[in-house]
């Protein structure tokens, strides 16, 4: 012990970050403590007062611990002295490799609520979320799941599977070059839409009618986007739905083929034009990004960014709010941008989720000066071409080019992920008329009047006692709905 004491008196000493229970005194240490030779020489030889530290965390709270070390022996030990719903973990384990080890701590850990950042533990992977495989007596709901799209057997109708969350179904329309892919939009089946309120309206993200056209190019061998132009807002309704068409044409002698984008409010007969554009085969070139994260350039300070955009009539909800970090310079924008994790998990079924890249736009208005107070949405896409599908994080640079901007986007690990040639804005008017035109002009309302009793009272028998009969000994009294079935009920006895 005296040559242990002579190494440590050589030796300094800092206070612990962490607060640190002592297997001395079996109770939380203070920093002076922990910072004398004298402590270490009687740690070192006296008692250890293990299962009195385990008393002083439970005291304190604790009801997780996870043993970091190469065996499980304190796990094993915590069973003893742990009460009932504690949890102990062990992070190796004697007969198991360590790397599997690991994870069916972390797993353990994650299942009792301990928050794991997955994100770290799968860094340089890709990974892609998948559907668990079935399973004898797999538990299915009775009750069909609110707020989500379904979708039927349209084979018995002679249709094709769209295979994508805004579409249901697909055709070829016989006799001629075109395909047609029909879906159907509500906020009951695809709630993430309310949160992109445009002046007060929800209104489907251009992103999404980019989305539609570029599926449709993929069922005919065309996904690049030559060229969309939005003609007028998709209004969703606060009740209902719409119905959307996306018609591809037959190609031209350059490949191309037309697309136009169509919805019908349900109860309607009439379909809006919403897109038309130009479809063509998808081109070998594929953009990228430098180092990350962009080097020279000033980073904006963003807690005011999404109030600032309501001001100005862009109001968007946690699925849309998606800009994580932005820098900009003279005639360029970088940003980061996510998708929150209970949209993330849709993202694989998209090509761009269209949350995601409309939040790749939100910065485009630092590029692209505006004249009106109103708020500007994308108008005109060019050059639009998605090279890898379900991306739920972006990299992205925003170039000014003339009165447009060119968008680059790429994944986490730098692989591209969706290009925009050209993007221009418009301001947004009209928005409230185009959505009170998209409802029913006729509904069931009640208009509230005066009643006056009437003078002449024969032939009028009192049903419930108000402020209209009271003082009305003149007027019988209708009998009861009990006192009807009691009647009933004594009828049909004597008969």
């Amino acid at each position: 012990l005296a040559e242990f004491r002579a190494v440590l008196e050589g030796l300094s000493f800092s206070a612990p970050l962490l607060p640190v229970v002592s297997n001395l005194t079996g109770a939380l240490a203070g920093p002076e403590e922990l910072t004398r030779a004298d402590y270490w020489v009687r740690h070192v030889r006296e008692t250890v007062r293990y299962a009195d530290g385990i008393t002083a965390l439970r005291d304190a709270g604790a009801d997780t611990f996870l043993e970091v070390g190469p065996q499980s022996v304190l796990t094993a030990l915590n069973a003893d002295l742990l009460p009932d719903g504690a949890v102990a973990v062990a992070a190796q384990r004697r007969d198991r490799d360590a790397g599997p080890a690991l994870l069916h701590a972390l797993a353990e850990l994650h299942v009792h609520g301990v928050p794991v950042t997955w994100t770290q533990w799968y860094a340089g992977t890709d990974p892609q979320r998948v559907d668990l495989p079935t399973y004898p007596f797999q538990h299915e709901r009775y009750w069909l799941g609110a707020g989500r799209a379904r979708a039927g057997d349209v084979t018995g109708a002679g249709l094709g599977v769209a295979g994508h969350p805004l579409l249901g179904a697909a055709v070829t329309v016989a006799g001629a070059d075109m395909v047609v892919l029909t879906g159907r939009l509500s906020l009951a089946t695809h709630p993430w839409l309310a949160d992109h309120v445009v002046a007060g309206t929800v209104i489907v993200p251009g992103t999404a009618l980019v989305e539609l056209a570029v599926r449709a190019g993929d069922e005919v061998g065309t996904s690049r986007v030559r060229e969309l132009t939005l003609a007028a807002p998709l209004v969703l309704p606060a009740t209902g739905g719409v119905r959307v068409q996306v018609r591809v044409g037959a190609a031209d002698e350059t490949g191309g083929r037309a697309v136009a984008v169509h919805s019908q409010p349900d109860g309607d007969t009439d379909w809006t034009p919403h897109a038309d554009g130009v479809l063509e085969p998808a081109s070998t070139d594929e953009p990228t990004l430098a180092a990350w994260p962009p080097a020279g350039l000033a980073e904006v300070d963003l807690d005011a960014w999404y109030p600032t955009l309501a001001e100005h009539g862009l109001s968007y909800g946690p699925v849309f709010q998606g800009l994580r970090r932005l820098w900009t310079a003279d005639d360029e924008v970088y940003a980061e941008i996510g998708l929150p994790d209970d949209a993330a998990g849709e993202a694989s079924r998209f090509g761009v989720h269209p949350a995601l890249l409309d939040a790749a736009l939100h910065p485009v208005g630092l590029l692209l000066a505006g004249d009106g107070d109103g708020p500007r949405v994308p108008f005109a896409f060019e050059g639009v071409q998605v090279h890898a599908s379900g991306a739920r994080a972006l990299r992205v640079r925003l170039t000014r080019a003339g009165t447009a901007a060119r968008l680059v986007a790429v994944d986490e690990s730098g692989a591209p992920v969706v290009s925009v040639d050209s993007l221009a804005l418009r301001e947004l008017t009209g928005v409230a008329a185009r959505g009170a035109a998209a409802r029913s002009l006729f509904e069931l309302t009640w208009q509230p009047q005066d009643v006056t009793p009437a003078a002449e009272t024969s032939g009028w028998a009192l049903l419930a006692g108000d402020e209209l009969t009271a003082g009305r000994p003149d007027l019988p009294a209708f009998p009861t709905v009990a006192a009807l079935a009691e009647a009933v009920r004594a009828a049909r006895a004597d008969a």
